[in-house]
This record gives C-alpha cells, structure tokens and sequence, in this order.
C-alpha cells in the first residue's frame, strides 16, 4: 500500500484517537486490566524520556517497568518522579541490554542521543521488541534504511517520534490539502528559530562519576569525554549529532512532505553556516536547504538557532491560494488573492495521541496501523540527512527519486553511513 493510500486510511483514525485521549482514556479499552492487555515498556534516556515516561504511565494498562539512562542520577531522578506521580516505582537501570532480556517486555521507548536512534531501535526489534523511537530515526541515511528493514523482518510496531503525524489539528490541515482545498500543491516553506547561547570551548575533563562514559557513546567510536559536550551539545558534532535540521527541522520536513506528498528528492541544495558565535559547535545555526521533487514541487527550510525572530512555522502554496500551519496545528486558509477563508484553532502537538496510537497498534498486533511507521519516519529523516551533506561537501547533492540515493558523487555517497566502535554495528 502506498504511503499516500496509507495517510488516507490513518487521518480518520487519528482524528478519532485524537478523541479518545482528550476524553481521559476513560473509552480506551475494554477489560484494561485484563493481562493480554497490560504492556510494559522501558525507556531509555532521560532527557526528553521522563516527560514520556511519564505520558506512558498515564495510559490505562501500560507498565513503565524501567528507566535506563547512562547518568545514574538521571535514571534515579525518572524513577522519583514516577512514584511521586502515584505509579508503580520502576527499575532504574544504565544498561539498555538488561531489559531487553526482560521477557516480558513488550515495549522499548528510545529517547537517548540521535547515535543510539537506530541502534537501539533494531536491537529491541530483534529481540521482539517494539519501539517508540523520538526523531530522527536515524544518525545517517544507512541507518534509517536498516530500521525499516529490522521493523518489516521482525513484525514489529515502530512509531517514529513526529508526534504532530497524530496531532487532531494538523490531520485536519492534511486532509484539507489531499481534498485539494488550494489546489495543486507545489511549494511548501518551514522555519525553525531559537535563541540558543554560545557553547564556548570545551577541555577535556575527568568524566563525572555519576556518569558512564562508555555506555553512553555506545554505537559511536570512542572519543574523550571533552566537558562541553554532554549532557545537550552532543547535537552539534556530526560524530552523535545531526545538527539543528535533524533536531527540530524534522518535525517541520515531515509535515512538508506529507502535505505535498512525496517521498524522496531529485535535488538537494544547502547554504549556511557558524555565523552567530565563534565557538566548538560543528553544525549550522544559520541554514537554509532547498529540496526540489519529481512533478515541479519544492521545499525549503530556513534554520535560525540565535534569533527567535521567524515568518511562521510551516506554509504550503497551491494553485489556488495558501495554507499556514502552526505548530499545535492550528491552520488557515487563504485565497489566492491571500484572503483568509478559514481558521481552524487546535491545542494540541499530537504527543498523547501518537502515544496512544503506538499503544493501539500493539494491542491490535498491526504494526501497519502507525501513524509514524519507521519507512515514512526514514524519508523524512533522510532530508535532514541529505541537507547535511550537501551543506558539508558544499555541493548540490542529486538524488535517485526512487530511494534518495545519492547519484554520481562518491564522496558524499561517504556520509550514507558511519563508522562504529567495533562489536556495535547494527545488524538486522
């Protein structure tokens, strides 16, 4: 079934989810406490982990039986708030592999940096796991290949973390553009603005005790603990990285692409730089990636990580006029003489909902029922990773429509992968 088939059959069901969750869960399911029905998870790293440990816990019939982060103060910080939130205290744990021996773990939540994404992810499915995976799916493009395959070969539900796929108000907006509401659709623009500080320049430091250094590079080639690095700006060094686009640029490209309904590109070219602060960070904070398609249709993404200052969050463009989404999924409607017709208010990112999605589709044993499957979550993972090559080889980067292979430039066909410390290659 085509992915476009598939958002067809998924809007009406997430609209309905959307109504589910808003009620308090209190129509969920029946016979909850029922034991086929209980699903226990795990979740690993917890930086954005706890607020989803915690989201977890609050679904009827879901167990977080553990919380794993390489920070032992973290893991123990998780499990506090847990209890204090009235749930069943969990086990704090470092090791990822632990509970994945757990046989009766249905669930791995992965919210660890983007160089455990995929890892991770395939080691759960291998291991009859299904997997909760927050943005992007991937570190590189080989990997997000990997983790749709491993989900396919498994059975397993794999629920990338674009939560806004699930979000009531951005379904509306979607199915208004696949109604044709302005047309043709062929130029989507996103922004992403911060006001993030210079991250200086970093020594290196004896590694905390607290911390263990080795478990959380893992899949990564060792480097040495520098005191700049961890517990955030991990994100601005390719090595675990993706930069701002694979950080929050995500969430906006995979609304582009499900809007204009594409899959991969035929051109990807990328202009930007470190032009706020002189400091370590390696990746952008001024960035600009244009990606053009089959069929005259084209995206474009502007990244500002000091300057809060922005046009809006995602706009599409048609034949017959406009439509701006917001990020909690309100949207308008212009003509094409840029009067408005509509607005459409929403409260609400999708968070709980996609969640509760995830939790259906295990109960349902239908991985295909996702709103966020893992093949959709790599191609929009794949343009970040995309615009980060051609910002780093400097060139325009021309891509096979079929998969988004990289065509006739071997040096940028370089970055398709990683190296990885040796006896963590992820294998399927």
């Amino acid at each position: 079934m085509s992915e476009m088939l598939d958002r067809r059959r998924f809007l009406g069901r997430s609209a309905a989810t959307g109504a589910v969750a808003s009620l308090g869960f209190g129509h969920f399911l029946h016979a909850q406490d029922a034991p086929s029905r209980r699903v226990v998870v795990g979740v690993m790293g917890l930086s954005r982990g706890r607020a989803l440990a915690l989201s977890f816990a609050r679904v009827p019939g879901v167990q977080v039986r553990y919380v794993c982060d390489p920070d032992e103060t973290r893991a123990a910080n998780c499990a506090q708030q847990l209890v204090a939130a009235d749930h069943p205290a969990p086990q704090a744990i470092g090791d990822l592999r632990r509970m994945l021996d757990d046989d009766q773990l249905d669930a791995l939540v992965c919210a660890a940096p983007n160089h455990w994404h995929a890892p991770a992810t395939i080691m759960a499915c291998a291991a009859g796991k299904h997997v909760y995976c927050e943005k992007p799916g991937s570190h590189n493009p080989y990997e997000g290949e990997l983790v749709a395959e491993a989900a396919e070969k498994h059975g397993r539900a794999v629920q990338i973390g674009t939560q806004r796929r699930s979000g009531p108000g951005t379904v509306q907006a979607m199915q208004k553009l696949h109604d044709g509401v302005i047309g043709r659709v062929y130029l989507v623009r996103a922004w992403y603005n911060n006001a993030r500080g210079s991250i200086g320049i970093g020594k290196p430091a004896e590694v905390p005790s607290h911390l263990d250094y080795d478990l959380w590079q893992g899949p990564a080639p060792r480097r040495p603990y520098i005191d700049n690095r961890i517990p955030y700006n991990w994100h601005w060094f390719w090595h675990w990285g993706n930069g701002e686009l694979g950080n929050n640029g995500v969430h906006t490209l995979d609304l582009c692409r499900w809007g204009l309904g594409v899959d991969f590109p035929i051109r990807v070219v990328s202009s930007g730089g470190r032009y706020r602060w002189e400091d370590d960070q390696e990746t952008p904070d001024t960035h600009t990636v244009a990606f053009e398609f089959e069929g005259r249709r084209k995206i474009t993404w502007d990244g500002l990580s000091c300057h809060r200052r922005r046009k809006g969050f995602v706009t599409f463009y048609g034949e017959g006029g406009s439509l701006a989404l917001e990020s909690n999924g309100t949207h308008t409607v212009f003509d094409e003489r840029e009067r408005e017709v509509e607005t459409t208010t929403s409260s609400s990112l999708g968070d709980m909902e996609h969640i509760v999605d995830f939790i259906q589709a295990i109960r349902n044993d239908n991985p295909l029922q996702l709103n966020a499957q893992a093949a959709s979550g790599h191609r929009s993972a794949l343009m970040c990773h995309l615009g980060n090559i051609a910002h780093r080889t400097g060139r325009t980067v021309n891509c096979d429509p079929t998969n988004g292979h990289i065509l006739d430039d071997p040096d940028a066909m370089q970055m398709w992968r990683r190296e990885y410390e040796e006896g963590w290659e992820p294998k399927v």
